[in-house]
This record gives C-alpha cells, sequence and structure tokens, in this order.
C-alpha cells in the first residue's frame, strides 16, 4: 500500500511538472513534447514566422460575456447515435463543408456565428435556401453589443444582432459572392503557402449599408433574420440533441499553445500558456480510438489542423468547450414566397 502510494504522488508530481513546462510558442520542442507524450493527438507546424500577437489576436472571443435566454432541455426522450457528423447528415448544404478565414482580425465571435448561421438556413429550409451569410455585416455593423469588432466580441451578442437587426449575404475575400463580402485578406498560417505573411494589423472594416457593385437586392433586401437566438444547457446530452435537431452550433474555448499546434486527432490541452478566448462552429460528435469528441470547424483556413477541423475531448468541458454553446432558429417564413 504504502509502495502503490509513492508510485502515485510519483505520477502526479511528474504529470504537474509536464504540464507547467514551459516551451516557446509554435516551437519545434512543443510539437516533439506534445508528439511524444502518447496523448490523444498529433502536432505539427500551422503557423510560421507570425508573432504571438498576431496568434492572440485570433482568438478573439470574450469568455464568460452576455448570456442568451436558455432554451428549454430537449434531451431526455431523444435516442443519439454513437457518431455524427452535421456534412453527412445535410449533404445538400454545401456551406457546412467550407472552411472560412478570418484573416488577420480577432472576428472568430463572428465567423462560428455565420456559419452556423448559413448551415442553419440550409438545413430549415431543406436546402432550398444556400447562402453564405456575411461576417463583414456582422463584424462592422453590430457595435457595442457584439463587442469590439477586430479587437473581440461575444457570440451571444452575435447571434441576437442576426435575430433582431438581420444580416446581409456575403462570401469570402474577393468572392464577388453575395452582398457583403469578406473584405479582410486571408493570410498564410502555413509553411509552405503562398498567401501574404499574417500580420497581426488592422482596424475593423467600416460598416456599409450597401451591396457590392453589380449584386442585387438591395442592402435592405437582402436580410436575412432569426426567429429566435438562446444559449444551449452545458451538458453533452444537450448540445448534441441541439446539432442533431436543428444543424451545427457556435461554442467558445480558452485556447493554449499547445492548441495552436494541432495537426490531427482528438484535443487534449498538454501544456503551454493560455493564449484567450475563441469560438467555432461544433458540428458533430463521436469517438476515436475510445475518446468522445467534439467535430469542430475553425476558421483559420484549410491549412490548420484537419483541413480546417479538429476535434477536441467531448463530456468534460474541456477547455470550457460546453460551458458556452450558442444557436438559433432561421425566420423561415420570408423565404417561402421567394422559393
Amino acid at each position: 500500500m504504502r509502495y502503490f502510494l509513492t508510485t502515485l504522488c510519483c505520477l502526479l508530481t511528474l504529470t504537474s511538472a509536464w504540464g507547467s513546462l514551459h516551451f516557446q510558442s509554435l516551437s519545434e520542442e512543443l510539437v516533439n513534447f506534445v508528439n511524444k507524450y502518447n496523448t490523444t493527438w498529433q502536432a505539427g507546424h500551422n503557423f510560421y514566422n507570425v508573432d504571438m500577437s498576431y496568434l492572440k489576436r485570433l482568438c478573439g472571443t470574450m469568455l464568460n460575456g452576455p448570456k442568451l435566454p436558455q432554451r428549454v432541455h430537449l434531451a431526455d426522450d431523444m435516442d443519439l447515435p454513437d457518431n455524427f457528423d452535421a456534412r453527412d447528415n445535410w449533404p445538400n448544404c454545401p456551406t457546412i463543408k467550407e472552411i472560412r478565414d478570418q484573416g488577420s482580425c480577432g472576428s472568430c465571435w463572428a465567423f462560428g456565428a455565420v456559419e452556423a448561421i448559413s448551415d442553419r438556413i440550409c438545413i430549415h429550409t431543406n436546402a432550398n435556401v444556400n447562402v453564405e451569410v456575411s461576417a463583414e455585416d456582422l463584424l462592422t455593423c453590430c457595435h457595442m453589443e457584439c463587442g469590439d469588432g477586430c479587437n473581440g466580441g461575444f457570440p451571444a451578442g452575435a447571434w441576437n444582432f442576426w435575430t433582431k437587426k438581420g444580416l446581409v449575404s456575403g462570401g469570402l475575400y474577393k468572392s464577388h459572392v453575395g452582398c457583403r463580402p469578406y473584405s479582410i485578406p486571408p493570410c498564410e498560417h502555413h509553411v509552405n503557402g503562398s498567401r501574404p505573411q499574417c500580420k497581426g494589423e488592422g482596424e475593423t472594416p467600416k460598416c456599409s449599408k450597401t451591396c457590392e457593385a453589380g449584386y442585387s437586392p438591395s442592402y435592405k433586401d437582402d436580410k436575412h433574420y432569426g426567429y429566435n437566438s438562446y444559449s444551449v444547457p452545458s451538458s453533452e446530452r444537450e448540445i448534441m440533441t441541439e446539432i442533431y435537431k436543428n444543424g451545427p452550433v457556435e461554442g467558445a474555448f480558452s485556447v493554449y499553445t499547445d492548441f495552436l499546434v494541432y495537426r490531427s486527432g482528438v484535443y487534449k490541452h498538454v501544456t503551454g500558456e493560455e493564449v484567450g478566448g475563441h469560438a467555432i462552429r461544433i458540428l458533430g460528435w463521436g469517438v476515436e480510438e475510445g475518446t468522445p469528441y467534439w467535430l469542430a470547424a475553425n476558421s483559420w483556413n484549410t491549412d490548420w489542423g484537419e483541413n480546417g477541423f479538429f476535434k477536441i475531448l467531448r463530456g468534460e468541458n474541456h477547455c470550457g468547450i460546453e460551458s458556452e454553446i450558442v444557436a438559433g432558429i432561421p425566420r423561415t417564413a420570408q423565404y417561402w414566397n421567394k422559393i
């Protein structure tokens, strides 16, 4: 018994020491440490020659901010599958497969929202309406309610803005898709990429209530609205039920420096300091080699992680991933006379 307790104490001390080890962000030493740790994921280089100030700005979600009303519990009588991927469940909704790029702007709070809203418009119209809702419109025109634009914002404010004020359409940078495409260029996260280097500089673009030249209908007539928006109870089954019934949701969590080097597998925080709060879109769940996970889409372009997607430990509120889930239902009545 004494031997067992001594061994246990040594293991706990060693684990604590590992967790407190300091590695330079994005370093080879950090990547090697994670890969030798025998955890549930693999590390690799996603970023090259970028400052920590840029990486901190990417994590532009202010955690523990304003809350939306919590929806009622729905999971009690639900029979949920062990694995679920919204991309497979709604194959005629192309936005579910899309990965966007927030560029040098802390606009993850806006991206997580418009991505899930776009998915839900398609899902709730039985794939009759496919639209890329504009991150630009949300980022620039939702002011104090949403936070501070490229300097960070609140997911709850984003969904409430969609419900109350509406959002126009708008695709990726220079896509000329929709009313207000994203105006901030993508930048290079990957070692051997062709995009310009990420600088982390620049102000939030101005709110413009006009569509780009050549697009119709007008800005006012292009608005898409939510019927309601709400927070989802911080319960694994409640979040699963919400995704299963209504489509992808927006979530937020605390990012540590080891997450920056995630390449594949189920992410579990191993080591490194906290970088900031980050918002993403959660589109499914599953189990990989015995480890339950949430399937999520990031907004750091397709060079990061698993082609822009990642998995993170499910069921333990890991890094706060289950504590700030927000969603809403589209106002589908606005579409029926147009279909």
